[in-house]
């Protein structure tokens, strides 16, 4: 059985809207000044370890913007243009990047049948809403946090739509040479 992670760049303040600056938001681009080769190796060995890429629109749409121009020479943008994608969306009809398919239907249910297929992990990256749309129906299994040593006071926070309490339980932590801390749950 596949595991659903939720891998997310967040703020000490639980921001994780515009990391890498392309959505306008007046913090955007938070993230960057805490980049180093230790954080891109651990989220290199992140994405090959994974089989697929769930997404919702917003994010999606972004993602489909930028990657399809990226080269580099490790193969991270390879793999992220080759990786089946899952897009969840009501209002997308046609999706043009490569490998996406849209899931419009029942969401829990569909995410249920990939999580039962054989292969390694589905990453889901940003997509705050369907984040809180599948902690309701018990379908994350991991929670994979760089929590970025920023206060923000402002923006979307990741649990923000959260409707009940979840308690989680750590699985391990690991420290990055710019201050980035990794906070790896599952629930409890």
């Amino acid at each position: 059985m596949r595991k659903v992670v939720v891998t997310e760049y967040v703020t000490v303040d639980g921001v994780f809207e515009d990391p890498g600056g392309a959505e306008g938001f007046r913090h955007g681009g938070w993230s960057f000044q805490f980049w180093s080769e230790e954080a891109a190796k651990y989220k290199y060995e992140e994405l090959f370890s994974s089989d697929a890429l769930l997404l919702g629109r917003v994010t999606y749409e972004g993602f489909a913007k930028a990657w399809p121009s990226v080269n580099d020479e490790a193969g991270f943008a390879d793999r992220m243009n080759s990786l089946p994608k899952f897009v969840v969306s009501t209002t997308l009809s046609e999706l043009a990047w490569n490998n996406s398919r849209l899931i419009k239907g029942n969401v829990a249910e569909e995410v249920s049948k990939l999580k039962q297929e054989v292969g390694q992990d589905i990453l889901l990256s940003g997509s705050g809403q369907l984040v809180n749309a599948l902690m309701q129906y018990d379908l994350i299994d991991e929670y994979r946090l760089m929590v970025h040593p920023i206060v923000l006071g402002s923006g979307r926070r990741i649990f923000a739509d959260a409707d009940d309490a979840l308690k989680l339980k750590l699985l391990y932590t690991k420290t990055f040479d710019k201050g980035v801390v990794l906070l790896c749950y599952q629930k409890a």
